[in-house]
């Protein structure tokens, strides 16, 4: 798919430069929560020799493109049925659990059984404020975070997801695929939640991301575009009419203090 808006661009040109990705909160509310998307570095890996892995570029290209967002909440969750067959969720911590019972229902959702993909793998989506934007064409993929090791390994996959953040900005949920339900969900505070790729017209380009400003122009355009999964079946058909609404500059980097 082509889009054709003609964004604002720095005066040395389009393509010069990192290519820039602003990330912001869609609420602030209990913003201190949230931490800031990280790049994928492991700084305490060994550089002493010149053939150790963590020296060579092929995978220093690797980790430089994926950039990390962190679990805010510390939960256990199980599976259960109801008399009636009907599939629960299960707060394993009971009172011992950092979120409030009355609370963890707005986080965390067991989709409708009826939109499983498979009969025997419920699915899961946890509600996060986290969005991104660019001022030109920049698709974000959204994938496990593959390359942190896990103790305990999740009784699943998430569900990845790809789409262009210039025309369609909308906050990222962890949705999860649960194979083995009779295994709990252990998801904790600080460790990696999820992966994002940016990828722009030229792959070699390095990419950088920033804190946006929530001005009124992006707040706008966000109103517009949000939502609309829930009444149409392929949202991926309003890209044009996004564009066609799209103000040319979205993306706003938030002073540093």
């Amino acid at each position: 798919m082509e889009f054709n808006v003609t964004f604002d661009r720095p005066q040395d040109g389009p393509q010069s430069g990192p290519l820039t990705v602003g990330w912001f909160l869609t609420q602030d509310k209990g913003a201190v929560m949230f931490d800031a998307p990280e790049r994928v570095v492991f700084r305490q890996a060994n550089r002493t020799h010149a053939k150790s892995a963590s020296r060579c570029p092929a995978v220093i290209q690797l980790e430089s493109r994926y950039f990390m967002v962190k679990c805010p909440y510390d939960l256990h969750i199980g599976f259960k049925r109801d008399e009636k067959g009907r599939g629960q969720l299960v707060n394993r911590l009971g009172t011992a659990s950092p979120v409030r019972a009355n609370k963890l229902g707005e986080l965390l959702t067991l989709v409708n059984e009826a939109e499983w993909r498979y009969p025997d793998r419920p699915t899961v989506q946890l509600s996060l404020p986290y969005c991104f934007i660019a001022d030109e064409l920049c698709y974000v993929t959204q994938l496990s975070a593959f390359m942190h090791y896990r103790k305990e390994p999740l009784p699943g996959t998430i569900f990845g997801g790809r789409f262009p953040l210039n025309v369609w900005p909308r906050p990222l949920m962890w949705a999860f695929e649960w194979h083995e339900p009779e295994k709990d969900i252990i998801l904790k505070r600080g460790e990696p939640l999820f992966y994002c790729q940016f990828e722009g017209m030229d792959p070699s380009r390095p990419v950088q991301v920033v804190e946006a400003e929530k001005t009124a122009e992006l707040q706008a355009y966000l109103e517009k575009v949000s939502g609309v999964v829930n009444f149409v079946n392929q949202s991926f058909s309003l890209f044009k009419a996004a564009e066609a609404m799209r103000p040319a500059r979205l993306l706003t980097p938030k002073p540093k203090p």
